[in-house]
């Protein structure tokens, strides 16, 4: 069964819902990467951002707008004519523009939050929705909290969006309440008892708080709806979103049991998990499904046994499915420039011929200090090269004093603004040597909530990573570093966060209510 009525349409937020985890706000040029390569994975929907939030959110939909050839484009709206005309001007010269505009329903939420009656709630929608579709031929419209709403409510307002001129309905679980038996039901409902649902598509967007939004997504997909809203590696407030992997390979290797296609090439999956780890500094948990580092590692003899024997005993789905690379070519000092565009490119990375001689660059450095390069190493050089935000603060000189018979002492030269400055201070150890030093040249006034390192490879040589989290006036930004010595990579860490800081207040934003 491949008929339009069995594909289902991935709509992807991880660059609205998704920033809107603690610390992973995107500056313009990383929602644009990030968007680009969504759009070669085949998702059919892009919502890359709330414009009304911010100036720099407004710019950064509008860039994502203006550079898709083939994805909607989707902005949010809350149900004011004042956001919804923001959201246009952002979208207008899409290529496949929508206007995404939302309202609560539950009763919790009319009391509390919005202060209103059903009847204006209903009103509300309808004036949204009508004003939403006099400029665009694309509406969706959202019923904030649906899950905690009253059934013959939430069919009263999907029903009178759809005749305002909503082409898509979501109903969406916002707090992560619903269980999959429920939810399946409640979606039945409301395609059963909202008479006009044929003339639209039936959306979810359910959030993790209780671990089971994957679960309440497939269960509504089988009980009618035909628009999964996702983010990449599941990230998002709180716990978090549907994961799109995790919803795109269940429907991919459970064929029997979902006659349901999507548009996903998913042998780009791996790396746009990569990808967007990367630019929110957010990781992966190494036993996360599918894409985690441990998805597809066997230690127990008898599985290792299994899989030699037929991968199938203990792999439901081979690793070349999702992307992860069997590349055996081993990348070193002798590697030319060729070798390693092609390596790069073969990983999912679409870069510039300056972004290439940058990443070049530095990896004829590292293959200096490091015998053979693995992915990891390169995802690092893209990320540190590339990928990193406008840079206020630039890391020029380190060096560090430390051992057991001296007191630990750095020497830290960094560019403000391209201007130099220095410094030494001693301190706990190395590192706290380092931050120190770094705090007094700028000025900063953040608190360090998490550091944490990691290995990106094997063996004494491996690149270490470094993510910090640093708080300031209610803001939080991660900062990521690599380098093979890990006092380097931690000083990188921090000087990312900070300028992650930086960013975030030159651009403030104003989260919406989450759907």
């Amino acid at each position: 069964m491949n008929s339009e009525q069995d594909k289902i349409i991935i709509f992807d937020t991880t660059l609205r819902d998704g920033e809107q985890s603690p610390g992973a706000s995107m500056n313009e040029a990383e929602k644009l990467r990030i968007a680009t390569q969504l759009e070669k994975l085949g998702v059919n929907v892009i919502e890359a951002g709330f414009p009304a939030a911010s100036e720099g959110d407004f710019k950064a939909v509008q860039l994502v707008a203006k550079n898709l050839k083939h994805a909607k484009v989707a902005a949010l709206a809350r149900a004011s004519q004042a956001d919804i005309a923001r959201a246009w001007e952002a979208v207008k010269n899409a290529a496949f523009p929508r206007i995404h505009t939302f309202i609560a329903t539950s009763d919790i939420h009319l009391k509390y939050k919005l202060k209103m009656s059903r009847e204006e709630v209903l009103e509300n929608a309808i004036k949204a929705v009508k004003y939403a579709a006099s400029l665009c031929d694309d509406v969706e419209f959202s019923a904030e909290d649906g899950s905690r709403s009253d059934r013959d409510f939430l069919c009263k307002v999907f029903e009178a969006a759809i005749d305002a001129g909503a082409k898509t309905v979501n109903l969406p679980d916002t707090v992560g309440y619903a269980v999959p038996e429920e939810f399946s039901e409640l979606v039945s409902y409301v395609i059963k008892n909202t008479p006009n649902m044929h003339k639209a598509i039936l959306s979810v967007h359910c959030h993790n708080d209780l671990g089971l939004a994957t679960a309440n997504t497939l269960a509504a997909i089988k009980a009618g709806a035909r628009q999964a809203e996702v983010t990449i590696n599941g990230i998002g407030e709180r716990a978090g979103n549907t994961s799109l992997e995790e919803v795109v390979m269940s429907l991919n290797t459970r064929p029997n049991f979902f006659s349901h296609t999507t548009s996903i090439d998913t042998t780009r999956i791996y790396p746009t998990s990569r990808l967007v780890s990367m630019i929110t500094g957010i990781l992966v948990q190494p036993n996360r499904a599918i894409v985690g580092a441990n998805a597809f590692a066997h230690e127990a003899g008898i599985h290792q046994d299994g899989v030699l024997k037929n991968p199938m005993t203990y792999e439901i789905m081979k690793p070349e499915t999702i992307g992860l690379s069997k590349n055996n070519m081993v990348l070193g000092k002798h590697s030319g420039r060729h070798a390693l565009y092609t390596h790069i490119a073969g990983m999912g990375y679409n870069l510039s011929d300056e972004e290439l001689n940058l990443v070049f660059e530095k990896f004829k450095h590292l293959a200096d200090r490091k015998k053979s390069i693995l992915d990891e190493d390169v995802e690092a050089l893209i990320n540190e090269g590339v990928l990193r935000s406008a840079d206020v603060f630039r890391l020029e000189y380190l060096n560090v004093t430390s051992g057991t018979s001296v007191f630990p002492s750095a020497t830290v030269h960094i560019k403000i603004n391209n201007r130099l400055v220095k410094g030494a201070v001693e301190g706990n150890g190395p590192i706290d040597a380092v931050y120190k030093v770094i705090s007094e040249l700028t000025s900063t006034k953040s608190q360090l909530l998490r550091f944490s390192i990691s290995a990106l490879t094997e063996g004494t040589d491996a690149q270490g990573e470094v993510t910090v989290r640093l708080s300031e006036d209610g803001i939080v930004a991660l900062g990521k570093g690599a380098d093979p010595d890990i006092i380097t990579a931690s000083a990188l860490a921090y000087i990312n966060g900070l300028n992650r800081l930086e960013y975030l207040k030159e651009h403030p934003v104003v989260r919406p209510e989450t759907l």
